[in-house]
């Protein structure tokens, strides 16, 4: 037993799973205890099985597997998690239990399987029994088959779905076991008990003997309603119910209604396989079906007759078929191929169903007319297919079609389509048979009632008496108000027999069909149709059977409750019992009246009524009065009193004051008795006349608004107004007019006859008195308040002048809501009239658009017509397409017959050539607009292929089509759009342009609709599978589309639809959903129209809690009384002006808005202390997650509850983002006057706000920030201190969104860090910035490291937590971050730190790698702060902090000292270009007044060094101790700085993120522009230049092409580069820095540009291009001119080699060199001759003279000439001695070319002297004396040399060179020592930077490299020895020269290699240093210079290209040496001026 032992030890899960069968047994039992004692079924022990449950019931001991069920069904029944495991379990039942020879196995088996299903999995389940049937072991399948049948008896047909199970049950009865067979015949049994006959149609295949045991069972069966037995978990309270019964014992019907549901739910035809027949069709069947031999044709029709015998058909485009078969119906001479054609027909729509709706409409009107036959077997055919047809579609769809028939002259017609309506209202509800439905048809059975043909009355009654029973008598008695008693009697008789049309017996109904005349339709029964036709009849009723109860009332309305509320009898008898008096109030005769008068009136008054004396007559008037007063309603003879009344003199009394009590007499009758129309008719005309009265005039307008009031306005108002318009007198015509307008408002515009007052209207318009027009155009003012824009179409043809004024009316009552009727709803009873009313009121806008007067275009729709519409030449389709457009055009309004147009547009709309596509759709916009409602007829043929459009692959096209589509969805509302198949096969299609068009129009049309037909059902699988499509637009729709489809759908069955999804998309969906149940909108509170029609007025949601009474028939009347007149309220403002669905549900319910008066929040005393607990206590979730799970946010709501005002909290709770921004505005609002509260629940606050950091939403997000701010303001008021639950549940979160990308954001947190440190101690604050700079964000990173530098220097080192050491090392880990910015960051404070803790930092820190370390050492250098500023920092620094709170955020940290750190935060606060703080980091931003500041150090010294030296240069004085070296760190600095920022910037250039790049230009510009900076781009312009034209072939090759770009970007771009580089190349000096191959590239770059064709068609393309063409310019004249030259020469040899390259190309290559030519007369001397030769020798080699003269162009070859000629000119025969760089000269091509120009240009000129001297610097030739040259030099450099006039030698000198720029001083200077040498340079450096007005060098804050290089030695070697002394043994320049090299290479100026630099004379002969004096391009920016400064010299004319646009005015030496100069400057400017002309 030792082993045991073992085992006995291990916990139970562990036993589970031991080797030994023992310990597993043991296991299983330990376990099923457990399992039974477990009470909490969340509890985490159920996980730790999870994974064995499969094993328990697999165990392969048969004994162990015996107690593993057991344990495994406890498991199942207990935990919550057992679910998970399904699949694998029920496998394994299946496989390894099933098979098992014990029976209690297979029990137990079986049991666990029923109890997966209890916990709702059913579906999966299913599945694996249903794998289990094809299982090779019969015991397997026959166990299987048993757990299906158990299941499907106990839990019913609802939960175990039939489809899949009928399908196998074939297969199962052909079986080789019999155990099997008889196992899938109970089956079939207990199948049948739920489904019934549903169930024939798929066996009736099988064996017949089969199905004759089979039937034998059936007949068994009992015929009570299965029931559920067994409940899933989510059915408890049905459960309770159930038992309930059980415990009474009877079958009470309370639980009937649930069941019943079950019972119509399967419809044989669902469990059907559809089959495809139209390629079964014969071949030739199109031929047969039109020969001329009946006999063929009937063959091809009884092929079609077998075909459609398939219950159930495979959709497709049957359109031909019906077409032809609809021939033969309509035209065929032989009776017997009709009946089999309609035999067809009916076939046809049987197997197809919903999908044949489309074709409904064509055939229809052509079956009504073919009931002329008499035949019995054709007419029982006709009918079968009628009623099959009318299954497929809808009444409204095809009752234009029946209607029309109705009044056709043969009686059988008549009466076989009012035996089909009578057919088809049984099939209605009273939801599909509305008012609007009800009117046209009843109207015509009227006609029908009263025919003279019997047959024809009785079906009008039966069809009557249908409309009767399902509308109910308060819907259909309006229309049977003139019907007399007789007739009205045999009507109901009617009803009462259709009674059993709802009825359970479902076969009963079927027969009560045949009602009257006909026979014979009983036999169809037994087929398919007939089976169908019952089914249909038991289940269309479904809404209904929630109330049975209410009989007289009919049916109750959903979504009405006033009808169905409170009228029971009494309702009924309320609203009839005065109308019926009204009608049938029969004339009195004169003595009749004078009798019942006489009975009521005094005698005396009766007697003075006609007196002559009208004193006596108002005497009897008063009395009549008081009689009439006193008077009850129900003694009361109005009929009488009024005829009294009229008597003589009647309505022609002559005294005002008689006619003034008589008209009020009238009004007080009409209010007080029970007034009819008769008694109406005797008065009004007497009324009308006294109208226009202007005494007696408001008294009958009183008199008429009561009798309209009594007897209805609608009746009234035509009377009065046909009266006022028969007589002449135009007074009374517009006060009638008036009134009524007046009228209107006050009754609401329900049931008036808009055609009789519009053609009055019209009428009156017309009239020749103004007053009258005016008071038309008053009143249709007021109509269109309640028609709407339809009104104006009946005035279209007015004159225009009218028209006008009719449209300024409409104007004027534009956006306003139609008033709330005040009157006429007192008589209606509480419940019943009103909702009659308001119904009406739906169809008023509607009635109007049926008035119209319609055209029929049928006929001009001909053959011919739409032949060419589909004719094979597209320009004759479109003739066709623009022929149908004017028709259209000129009919205006147009009747629904349309011909054969529609086919003909729908093959257009799929047309190859887009344009007629889109014509198509507008001309079906144009036919929706013009067919009106009636359009709904062609919505399957028409609307649904638009649909297909969608997904056209052109944008314009879908748009297009999305347009017509809502025009047509706005003339048919959705219900035709959403029925059937038809829009889930469009979603079905996987195009993602359709998807996501399709789903967009559907998300936006859902929520406006209050009920949708059930086939959206079907579009839900195509919707989950957009939920997953590859397109992130379609997804994206399908998402935005999910909670509409819910609020219809419910969630229960979209996530059952969820079940056929693989497991991984079934998860992602479930998830979806649940997210969009959330999101879930409420259904519009009112029925559509009510909530299409509130705008403004009402308040919508006022709706809400009446429609959940809705369902309910007992609710009472007082409850819904209030509503309709809240609906009229609304008015009946035109439908399309409707507030959409989703406006009505966001309105909160008025009573809530009284409520919100209160407080937001509630004190709780001590709630927050009890939430602190109860966290600490771990009874609640601790606040701490990555993302907030659902637990959170319930558990955040349930905490709230209790202190928050229940509205705010819907509010913060809600699905819809902008209802947060509602909350905080409210939070914000209530801050100040509920300071207390707030703090009460600050802690929720907090946590609230934490969930909205996670939201996406920016706006919410800003606000809860701005919320932020003012709570911490008004905290740190309140001297609050934030909690440690409080800030631990906030800070983090709050820490999260510092690492926003939006600047505004980071800001708005930063700002909110710093004032919590008021009210949360600063260093435990630091702890938590701590923790957020290990995020993975850098953004986050960088920004907490800063704050975490703020911290430290306002509040010094002990912030730092746990300790200064450990919180630096954790920053210094951030010095080698990857990310730039984090790297910044965490430099600068730790930069920050050591500002305040001086070099300790180092010991703190530890040990660095070195790269960190010297990056460290590096900054703080940089710093350049001194650390003992920092304590006196601090100390001003912390008020600051606190004073500054409520100043702007952004100046929080300001310190008084603007050491670098502050500067660093002011410019990230600031930020210097607002936005360029985004993209270029702090660190590398051009901080210019460091660069200023720093240089200072140096200039300030250096300059004075240098003035103060010259004067004594000369005095010998010992070499002192160099001063400048203290400086030198900062020069250093200076440089270092710059130059990394400058390097960064630069690297930015080239980014590909435009906007990056703009601001790095737009920087460096900044920097251009200011002369004293634009040094510091010395030695970075080829880097910034290589930048630019990478950018440049950045936006041709890739920003140009990319269509989302906004072009408007790419030319801003543009515009930066070229305005930099402007600006560039305007500072000659930089300009000069550009290397040849830099500015090849360039140009090449620039030239690409100009010649780039997309450039020109942008807005600003032009501009773009001219500022470019400016730009060359200045690179061509500023640059190098050596480098630029050779530049263009090597361009334009590449050019002409690149084939690919454009001729226009490499002619302006040569545009730009033939500039350069014209330039070099000026430029020559600055030009490197010897290396542009080199690149024309190369040019020539490459290109030899034959190659060249092969060019297209001569242009090459005549450039090339043209510059060497130029250059020979210019330099005569001393350009030979320039070839000195071409290895063999002799083989040169260049030099033979140079020598025949020079041996031309010799012959020509002679050899005498040049005399160009305008030509720039001119020249001595070498003939010119050599002696005198030297003479003069000698004199001036013995001045030099002597110590008085050393100043005047060195001008002399400097005149000298200036003139003769050829002139050799080398002799003179080669025995001079190296000193003297540099003495010299340096003096005519000075001169020309003196002259040249750069003198007052202390003045000048940038110091140009010359200056840079020459002062610094100036300053240094003040003395040398006398400068005669040649032998040079000073021990100084070297040494000096020396520093001057590292001191230069500091400055980044170039030290041309000391070695190698030229010997001075070529410095001075050669002016190729940058500081040539003699450059044109120098004088000019001077003059501009002095231009600027306009003061004096207003009169300079300068070309304005050459302006400069630095600051000037100072640089200048002093005005007077200005002025000195002006002229020398003037003279010259007039030369260059000549020159370059």
């Amino acid at each position: 037993m030792g082993d045991d032992s073992e085992w006995m030890k291990l916990p139970i899960d562990q036993k589970c799973e031991h080797k030994l069968w023992k310990a597993r047994l043991n296991g299983y039992e330990e376990a099923l205890k457990l399992f039974q004692k477990i009470d909490d079924e969340k509890s985490p022990e159920w996980s730790k099985y999870l994974g064995l449950i499969k094993k328990f019931v697999t165990d392969s001991n048969a004994v162990a597997q015996l107690k593993g069920l057991e344990a495994a069904l406890a498991y199942v029944e207990n935990a919550h998690v057992a679910g998970k495991t399904t699949g694998e379990v029920a496998s394994g039942v299946v496989n390894k239990v099933f098979n098992q020879p014990k029976a209690r196995a297979k029990e137990l088996g079986l049991d666990i399987c029923l109890m997966y299903i209890e916990i709702e999995k059913g579906e999966a389940v299913q599945e694996e029994l249903l794998k289990g049937l094809d299982n090779k072991n019969p015991k397997i399948i026959v166990a299987c088959i048993e757990t299906l049948r158990r299941a499907l008896s106990e839990f019913g047909s609802k939960i175990i779905s039939l489809k899949p199970i009928i399908k196998v049950l074939p297969k199962l009865f052909e079986s080789r076991e019999k155990a099997v067979r008889d196992e899938a015949k109970l089956l079939a049994v207990e199948i049948y008990r739920w489904i019934r006959d549903a169930l024939r149609p798929p066996l009736q295949n099988i064996n017949s003997v089969q199905l004759k045991e089979l039937e034998e069972e059936w007949v068994k069966v009992s015929s009570a309603a299965p029931k559920q037995t067994r409940f899933l978990r989510s059915q408890q309270e049905l459960k309770a119910k159930f038992e309930q019964q059980q415990a009474v014992g009877g079958d009470a019907d309370g639980g009937g209604d649930d069941e019943e549901e079950a019972v119509p739910q399967v419809d044989a035809y669902e469990l059907l396989e559809a089959v495809e027949i139209l390629s079964k069709l014969p071949k030739d069947f199109y031929e047969k079906i039109e020969a001329k031999k009946w006999q063929e044709r009937k063959e091809a029709l009884e092929a079609v007759e077998l075909l459609v015998k398939n219950p159930k058909l495979e959709s497709g485009d049957y359109a031909d078929l019906v077409k032809v078969l609809k021939k033969v119906v309509g035209k065929d001479t032989n009776v017997m191929l009709v009946a089999l054609a309609a035999k067809c027909l009916a076939g046809l729509a049987a197997g197809l169903r919903k999908k044949f709706g489309q074709y409904a409409g064509h055939v229809v009107p052509t079956i009504l007319e073919k009931f002329k036959e008499k035949k019995p077997q054709v007419v029982q055919a006709l009918q079968e297919a009628i009623d099959a047809i009318f299954l497929t579609t809808t009444l409204q769809n095809i009752s234009e079609d029946v209607l029309a028939v109705m009044d056709n002259k043969n009686p059988t017609i008549k009466q076989q389509t009012s035996l089909f309506i009578a057919r088809s209202f049984r099939h209605c509800t009273p939801s599909t048979l509305p008012k609007s439905l009800l009117k046209p048809f009843c109207a015509a059975l009227l006609k029908h009632i009263n025919d003279s043909a019997p047959e024809v009355r009785d079906a009008g009654f039966e069809a009557l008496g249908t409309a009767l029973k399902v509308a109910g008598e308060k819907a259909v008695n309006p229309f049977l108000a003139d019907v007399d008693k007789l007739k009205l009697d045999r009507i109901k008789e009617c009803a009462e027999k259709v009674e059993l049309v709802y009825g359970k017996k479902a076969g009963g109904a079927a027969e009560k069909k045949e009602g009257k005349p006909i026979t014979g339709k009983t036999p169809s029964l037994s087929g398919t149709g007939g089976d169908k036709e019952t089914k249909d009849a038991a289940t269309k009723p479904g809404p209904l059977k929630k109330a049975p109860a209410v009989k007289s009332g009919g049916p109750p309305k959903k979504g009405k409750p006033a009808a169905a509320a409170g009228m029971g009898s009494a309702g009924a008898k309320g609203k009839k019992g005065p109308e019926t008096k009204e009608i049938f109030e029969s004339e009195l005769s004169i003595e009749v009246c004078e009798e019942k008068a006489a009975a009521v009136l005094p005698a005396s008054c009766i007697q003075q009524l006609d007196s002559g004396n009208w004193k006596e007559r108002l005497a009897c008037m008063e009395e009549f009065q008081k009689a009439v007063e006193l008077m009850e309603r129900s003694e009361m003879p109005c009929q009488a009193l009024v005829r009294m009344l009229a008597k003589k003199p009647g309505w022609k009394e002559t005294n005002f004051q008689v006619m003034q009590m008589k008209l009020h007499i009238v009004a007080l009758i009409a209010q007080k008795g029970n007034f009819s129309k008769t008694s109406a008719q005797v008065v009004l005309d007497g009324l009308v006349d006294k109208v226009g009265d202007v005494k007696c005039g408001s008294n009958a307008k009183e008199a008429m608004t009561a009798i309209a009031e009594a007897c209805q306005l609608p009746w009234t108002a035509e009377q009065v107004v046909a009266m006022a318009f028969s007589q002449k007198n135009p007074k009374n015509q517009s006060e009638t007019l008036n009134w009524l307008s007046n009228a209107i408002k006050e009754f609401g515009f329900s049931g008036l006859n808009v055609k009789a007052f519009i053609s009055n209207v019209k009428t009156a318009l017309a009239a020749t008195n103004p007053a009258v027009r005016t008071s038309a155009i008053t009143l249709l003012g007021v109509m269109y308040l309640y028609v709407g824009p339809p009104l104006r179409m009946f005035f279209e043809d007015e004159k225009p002048a009218l028209l006008s004024q009719i449209d300024a009316e409409f104007e004027k009552m534009q956006g306003q809501t139609a008033p709330a009727p005040t009157r006429g709803i007192s008589r209606h009873s509480a419940g019943g009239g009103d909702d009659g009313e308001e119904e009406e009121q739906e169809d008023v806008g509607n009635d109007v658009v049926d008035l119209l007067p319609r055209t029929d275009i049928g006929d001009k729709i001909t053959a011919e017509l739409v032949s060419k519409i589909g004719d094979k030449n597209w320009k004759i389709r479109k003739e066709g397409l623009d022929e149908v457009t004017s028709i259209i055009n000129d009919a205006k309004f147009i009747q629904p017959n349309i011909g054969e147009l529609p086919a003909a547009l729908k093959s257009r709309l799929n047309d190859s050539n887009k344009i007629l596509v889109q014509q198509t759709l507008s001309i079906l916009q144009q036919l929706a607009t013009a067919m009106g409602p009636n359009i709904k007829q062609h919505v399957k043929n028409l609307g649904i292929p638009v649909i297909t459009v969608l997904g056209d692959s052109k944008n314009n096209v879908r748009a297009a089509a999305l347009a017509t589509v809502n025009a047509w969805a706005e003339q048919t509302g959705m219900k035709e759009w959403l029925e059937g198949e038809d829009l889930s096969e469009e979603l079905k299609k996987e195009n993602p342009f359709l998807r996501q068009e399709l789903l967009g129009w559907l998300a936006e049309k859902l929520p406006t609709l209050r009920s949708v037909p059930s086939d959206l059902l079907l579009c839900v699988p195509h919707l989950y599978s957009c939920l997953e499509d590859r397109n992130g637009d379609v997804r994206k729709k399908a998402q935005d589309a999910l909670p509409f489809f819910m609020m219809h759908l419910g969630f229960e069955k979209m996530a059952k639809a969820t079940s056929k999804l693989k497991p991984t998309s079934k998860d992602q969906v479930l998830a979806m959903l649940e997210k969009a149940k959330a999101n879930m909108p409420a259904k519009p509170a009112l029925p559509a129209k009510a909530s299409s029609r509130v705008v403004g007025g009402a308040a919508p949601a006022k709706f809400q809690p009446v429609s959940a009474v809705a369902e309910d028939s007992g609710s009472n009347a007082m409850e819904s009384k209030p509503d309709p007149k809240k609906a009229k309220a609304g008015g009946a403002s035109s439908k399309a002006k409707g507030v959409q669905g989703k406006k009505v549900l966001s309105k909160p319910n008025l009573k809530e808005d009284d409520d919100k008066s209160g407080p937001v929040f509630i004190i709780v005393p001590n709630g927050k202390e009890q939430r602190m607990k109860d966290e600490k206590g771990l009874k609640v979730l601790k606040w701490n997650f990555t993302t907030p799970r659902d637990e959170y946010i319930e558990q955040l709501k349930t905490q709230m509850s209790s202190c928050v005002a229940k509205w705010l909290q819907d509010e913060m709770f809600h699905a819809d983002f902008q209802h947060h921004n509602k909350a905080l505005a409210v939070m914000i609002e209530h801050l100040e006057s509920e300071k207390d509260g707030a703090i009460s629940c600050l802690d929720l606050i907090l946590k609230w706000l934490t969930l909205r950091f996670f939201d996406t939403n920016t706006s919410v997000l800003m606000k809860a920030l701005e919320y932020l701010k003012l709570l911490f303001n008004l905290l740190s008021q309140e001297e609050y201190h934030l909690t440690e639950n409080e800030a631990s549940s906030f800070i983090p979160y709050l820490i999260l969104k510092v690492g926003e990308p939006k600047d505004v954001i980071r800001k708005d947190v930063r700002a909110i860090l710093n004032r919590m440190c008021l009210i949360y101690p600063a260093s435990k604050m630091f702890t938590f910035i701590m923790e957020g700079t290990k995020s993975k964000n850098s953004k986050q990173r960088a920004e907490c490291l800063e704050e975490l530098g703020c911290l430290v220097e306002s509040y010094g080192m002990n912030v730092c937590q746990p300790s200064p050491g450990k919180a630096l090392k954790e920053m210094a880990t951030h010095i080698g971050d990857r990310d730039n910015t984090v790297r910044n960051a965490a430099l600068n404070t730790i930069v920050t730190v050591y500002n305040v803790h001086g070099d300790q930092v180092f010991k703190l820190i530890g040990n660095l790698s070195e790269k960190d370390m010297s990056m460290l050492e590096e900054r703080i250098k940089r710093s350049a702060k001194r650390p003992s500023a920092a304590p006196v920092r601090q100390a001003e620094e912390k008020p600051q902090r606190t004073q500054n709170i409520s100043a702007n955020a952004s100046m929080l940290r300001k310190g008084p000292a603007e050491d670098m750190s502050s500067k660093l935060n002011q410019n990230r606060n600031m930020g210097s270009h607002s936005e360029t703080t985004h993209t270029v980091p702090r660190e590398f931003q051009l901080d210019l007044d460091e660069i200023e500041n720093d240089n200072g150090t140096v200039r300030c010294e250096m300059p004075a060094l240098v003035q103060h030296k010259l004067d004594d240069i000369f005095e010998p004085v010992l070499i002192p101790e160099p001063k400048i070296r203290a400086v030198s760190p900062h020069f250093d600095d200076m440089h270092s700085n710059t130059a990394s920022t400058i390097n960064f910037v630069i690297s930015q250039v080239a980014s590909g993120d435009i906007n990056t790049s703009i601001q790095a230009l737009a920087q460096i510009d900044e920097v251009l522009r200011q002369e004293d900076k634009a040094e510091a781009m010395s030695g970075h312009i080829d880097q910034f230049l290589i930048a630019t034209f990478m950018q440049l072939r950045l936006i041709y090759n890739t920003h140009m092409a990319d269509e989302k770009l906004d072009k408007d970007e790419i030319v801003k771009l543009y515009s930066c580069i070229i305005g930099s580089m402007i600006s560039l190349f305007q500072i000659e000096s930089l300009a000069r820095e550009a290397s040849t191959g830099v500015l090849k590239d360039l140009m090449h770059g620039l030239i690409t540009l100009m010649l780039d064709s997309r450039v020109e068609d942008l807005e600003e393309g032009e501009q773009v291009i001219r500022s470019v063409n400016l730009l060359v310019v200045k690179v061509l004249e500023k640059s190098d001119q050596t480098n630029i030259l050779s530049a263009l020469l090597v361009l334009l040899q590449d050019s002409l080699l690149a084939t690919a390259s454009s001729p226009k190309f490499s002619e302006l290559v040569m545009k730009c060199l033939w500039r350069m030519v014209r330039l070099l007369p000026e430029t020559i001397n600055s030009i490197n001759l010897d290396r542009i030769l080199l690149d024309i020798h190369i040019f020539m080699k490459v290109f030899p003279k034959e190659k060249l003269k092969q060019c297209k162009s001569e242009f090459p070859i005549r450039t090339l000439k043209t510059l060497l000629h130029t250059l020979c000119k210019l330099k005569g025969p001393k350009i030979l001695d320039h070839l000195t760089m071409i290895d063999n000269k002799n083989e040169s091509e260049l030099e033979a070319h140079l020598c025949r120009v020079m041996k031309h240009s010799m012959d020509q000129t002679g050899s005498k002297a040049d005399k160009d001297t305008e030509k720039g610097a001119s020249r001595i030739e070498e003939k010119a004396s050599k002696a005198k040259v030297n003479d003069i030099l000698a004199e001036i450099f013995k001045k030099i040399g002597s110590k008085e006039n050393t100043k005047e030698g060195l001008a002399e000198l400097y005149e000298y060179k200036k003139k003769y720029s050829d002139a050799d001083i080398e002799p003179f200077l080669k025995n001079s020592s190296q000193f003297f040498q540099s003495y010299v340079e340096r003096g005519l450096r000075l001169i020309e930077t003196e002259r040249e007005g750069k003198g007052r060098i202390a003045g000048s804050t940038g110091i140009s490299p010359q200056m840079e290089g020459t002062c610094v030695p100036a300053s240094t070697h003040t003395v040398s020895s006398s400068i005669g002394n040649t032998n040079g043994e000073e021990v100084g320049p070297s040494v000096y020269l020396e520093r001057l090299k590292i001191l230069r290479q500091r400055c980044g100026l170039d030290n041309a290699k000391q070695e190698d630099r030229p010997p001075l004379t070529s410095l001075l002969s050669k002016p190729a240093v940058p500081t040539v004096a003699s450059s044109t391009d120098m004088l000019h920016s001077k003059l501009s210079q002095l231009r600027e400064s306009r003061e004096q010299y207003q009169h300079l004319d300068l070309d304005s290209n050459q302006t400069h646009s630095s600051g000037i005015g100072s640089t200048l030496a002093s005005p007077s040496s200005a002025a000195a100069n002006i002229d020398d400057l003037k003279k010259r400017l007039e030369r260059i001026k000549s020159s370059r002309k």
